[in-house]
């Protein structure tokens, strides 16, 4: 059965989670698919534009959820309808996210990383206006960001330690985002 360029990528992004870009080569990625390195440059003239195909798709969903930004109210039931579509973000690109944490440092001047630094940045800059206190901004931060920490880092643990089942863990960042979130009367 002929691999698809869908299944170069799904290995790639598996490959480039858990050896890390600089560590996962062209020849690994052929042979983890099964194929062969002309096969892969068939599809993808270069390990960057591999990456590109990879990472776009989350970076897509990323951009559609951040529409929301632009729609919050203020209120805590657009609060709500952010945080879900966010966490299943996360949920649904742990890997990408997986890659976008843990490896923008190395990745300077790569135009789809610095795309996903850009998506990063557009988070930070809409709560950083919005939110008063230096603690609110804290928060937000610490909150968001350790949302996509916690949820990339055990899908790659040797242990297969995860925090469990989507459908538990799920509600229960929902509602501790929700918490940290809520308004407080400093």
């Amino acid at each position: 059965m002929p691999t698809t360029s869908e299944d170069l990528r799904r290995v790639a992004l598996r490959e480039f989670a858990a050896a890390g870009y600089h560590g996962t080569s062209i020849q690994l990625i052929a042979e983890r698919a099964g194929v062969s390195k002309a096969s892969v440059l068939y599809h993808y003239a270069s390990k960057e534009q591999l990456l590109e195909a990879v990472l776009s798709p989350a970076l897509d969903a990323l951009d559609e959820v951040l529409l929301d930004l632009d729609k919050l109210r203020g209120t805590p039931e657009s609060m709500a309808e952010f945080l879900e579509r966010f966490v299943d973000f996360l949920l649904d690109h742990r890997l990408a996210v997986h890659v976008f944490v843990n490896q923008s440092a190395s990745l300077i001047d790569v135009p789809v990383i610095d795309r996903a630094r850009d998506e990063i940045r557009r988070i930070a800059a809409y709560f950083q206006q919005r939110v008063g206190s230096i603690d609110e901004k804290v928060r937000f931060g610490v909150a968001l960001g350790g949302a996509a920490y916690l949820l990339a880092q055990p899908v790659l643990l040797e242990d297969g330690a995860d925090l469990g089942p989507d459908d538990e863990v799920r509600p229960a960042l929902l509602r501790i985002l929700g918490e940290l979130l809520a308004p407080t009367s400093n």
